[in-house]
Order: structure tokens, then sequence, then C-alpha cells
């Protein structure tokens, strides 16, 4: 059976996807900081598939924790077959004022955890035949908005992070990101930004997180060829200016 580590497992986009690999045949190692109780939904729906399911704790915003969580999976999986990095942070702030605390979290969380968590899990995703990496960023990392300059920054170097290790890792490894536009409405969105947000998506709705989780599992299942890609979820919002 093969089996799926995902990141940021308990909530949102993450949820969706573990059950979406779990539904496609993958056992599971779910992490989580927080949201413990999205987890447990989360394995009790596998399990009843049939699907083996550990859960880990970390905060990934320090060293400690990635290099904790690395240990944990290790231990309970020494093969992996698919690593989704999807934890993240996201925040408004000014530029003027982010603060270096700010900054080294957001650079942390989004951006240095994906980085050496595949690192530290690479000789288990080595011990299968046709391994899949799979980073989450956003439209946001190639198109600049106001007032989230250490989000995108920390995108953006996410996506090159992508390529950089599909050449390297290349030809056992593929690594591939998946970049959402909006989906599932911010819970501080009023009425009339969630009207000017429709406004700029050409299909008129936002995403779901299971439109980013069935990606996911195409990749996982249906592309051996694919590798190096960013791929856009969003509702052709990035293909307009």
């Amino acid at each position: 059976m093969p089996t799926a580590v995902v990141t940021g497992a308990g909530i949102r986009i993450g949820k969706a996807i573990a059950l979406a690999l779990a539904e496609a045949g993958h056992d599971l190692a779910l992490h989580v900081h927080r949201s413990s109780q999205g987890a447990e939904e989360v394995a009790e729906k596998a399990r009843a598939l049939g699907r083996t399911v550990t859960l880990h704790r970390a905060d990934l915003g320090t060293r400690e924790g990635v290099e904790s969580l690395a240990a944990s999976v290790l231990a309970a999986h020494p093969s992996l077959d698919v690593l989704v990095n999807n934890s993240g942070i996201f925040e408004r702030v000014a530029f003027e004022e982010i603060t270096r605390e700010q900054y080294h979290r957001m650079m942390g969380i989004n951006l240095e955890a994906p980085f050496f968590l595949t690192q530290a899990l690479l000789p288990a995703l080595r011990a299968t035949p046709q391994p899949l990496v799979v980073n989450l960023t956003d439209i946001g990392a190639e198109r600049a908005e106001s007032h989230y300059a250490h989000y995108s920054v920390s995108k953006a170097g996410l996506i090159m992070l992508t390529r950089a290790l599909a050449v390297e890792l290349a030809p056992q490894v593929r690594v591939n990101a998946i970049s959402p536009g909006t989906v599932v409405f911010p819970e501080d969105f009023d009425e009339a930004a969630r009207q000017a947000t429709l406004a700029r998506i050409p299909l008129g709705r936002v995403g779901s997180a299971e439109d980013v989780a069935r990606v996911v599992v195409f990749l996982a299942r249906e592309a051996p060829y694919i590798s190096g890609q960013v791929i856009a979820v969003d509702g052709a919002r990035s293909a307009q200016l």
C-alpha cells in the first residue's frame, strides 16, 4: 500500500488532500500543529477505508519541530511514496510594519520547513520506485498584491525550490507544485471583499479544497511524466491582467 505524508492535514486544503489520498488507496502520515480534531476526523474516515494512519504533532516554524516530525515519520514509515508540503501561514500586513519576527516565521513555515523536511525524508522517498513531492504555493507567488510582501516572497521561494529539486532529484523523484487562487474565502472577508474577489475570477466562483485535492491525486496516480511544474488551480484568475 503506498504511503503519503501530508503536513497541515487537520484543516482546509490539507484535510481534503489527506482524505482524497486515502480514498485513492494511500496509507497516511498526518502532521498537525494545533488542529488535532480535524486530523482525527481524517484518520477515522481513512481507517474505515482500511488504511493505516499515523498522527504526528510538530511546530514547523522551528528547526526542532521539523526535525522531530521527520524522525517521527521515519520511525513509523521507512518508505514513502508521496510528500505533500501543505502546511503554511498567511497574513495581511503593510510592508513597513512587517517585523523581523513575522518575516522569519513566515519564511520558516512556508519555505524552510518544506526544504528541510523534504531533505530529511529523502531516504524514505528514494526507497520507493516513483516517489512524488507536492508543494502548495499560491498564485500570489508570481503576481504581486499589496500587503502580502513576506507571504509572496516565501511562496515564490517555494516555487523555485520545486523547480530546483525536480532537476536535482530526477530521474527518480518527481517534484511539482500546486498554486491555488482563492480556495474557500478567508474568514475575515466581508461581503464587499468577497464580491470584489469573485469579479476577478473568470469562472465566477471560488474554488474548493477538493479542487486542489483532486490535482494531488492526479499527480500521484496518473501523471508519471509530469515534474517541475506549477499547476494553477484558480478558475483562470492568473490568466488575465
